[in-house]
């Protein structure tokens, strides 16, 4: 009886995991092309081959759903440089944050397309986000690069406003593709050009900072 009620949670586990994964990547199409007014939980259900009704079970709410959509897109760009310390190699943090950032807006475009209408809309759903949990990760990110340059590991440039550049830089392949696409003349971006682009930015940031590696330890 008792191997029966686990095997019955955990495949009920893997029912709720696969339905929230269908729900959570319908849900980023449908509000990536209609933004938060337009979309409609209807339309979602349809895309995930669900009813609505589970929707609501899962998510609790329109709102609940899309803010979720938001904050998990931060969490996957961020990922990269959550575990980093002063001992850590700044050219190397930098190099893997600009490629991460690149990956996971090629990957997930209508994610990063979602977010930017959010912040151009005012940020009406984030402010609670951006003014806490948000802003708390990029303050304790910018005290690690203001002791690499203390160190002389970089130079002492602002480190928010460093943030705020790769974030945008590597966003703008996917944010503005059509403007990318049609200037460039191409029909898609592939996985060359992102590898070209992924140089460049990481060229000029780590130039433009000033990044030195770290002396190796004496003996």
């Amino acid at each position: 009886m008792a191997k029966a009620m686990q095997y019955s949670e955990q495949e009920g586990g893997a029912i709720r995991q696969r339905n929230e994964k269908a729900i959570l990547a319908a849900a980023e199409r449908v509000f990536a092309r209609h933004g938060y007014r337009g979309a409609s939980l209807q339309e979602i259900a349809e895309q995930a081959e669900l009813p609505k009704s589970n929707v609501l079970y899962y998510m609790g709410s329109k709102r609940k759903l899309y803010v979720r959509l938001l904050e998990r897109m931060m969490g996957r760009w961020n990922a990269m440089l959550d575990d980093i310390s002063a001992e850590d190699d700044p050219a190397e943090v930098l190099s893997a944050f600009i490629r991460s950032k690149m990956q996971m807006s090629r990957r997930h475009p209508e994610g990063s397309r979602l977010f930017a209408s959010e912040i151009l809309g005012g940020a009406p759903f984030l402010q609670e986000y951006l003014r806490g949990e948000l802003r708390e990760w990029v303050q304790s990110r910018a005290a690690v690069f203001r002791e690499w340059a203390d160190r002389g590991l970089m130079d002492p440039v602002d480190p928010v406003w460093l943030i705020f550049l790769i974030w945008s830089s590597t966003q703008h392949y996917a944010d503005f593709e059509a403007q990318v696409l049609g200037i460039t003349g191409r029909e898609s971006l592939g996985d060359d050009d992102l590898e070209e682009i992924t140089r460049f930015l990481t060229r000029v940031v780590l130039k433009g900072c000033g990044v030195r590696h770290p002396e190796p330890a004496v003996e």
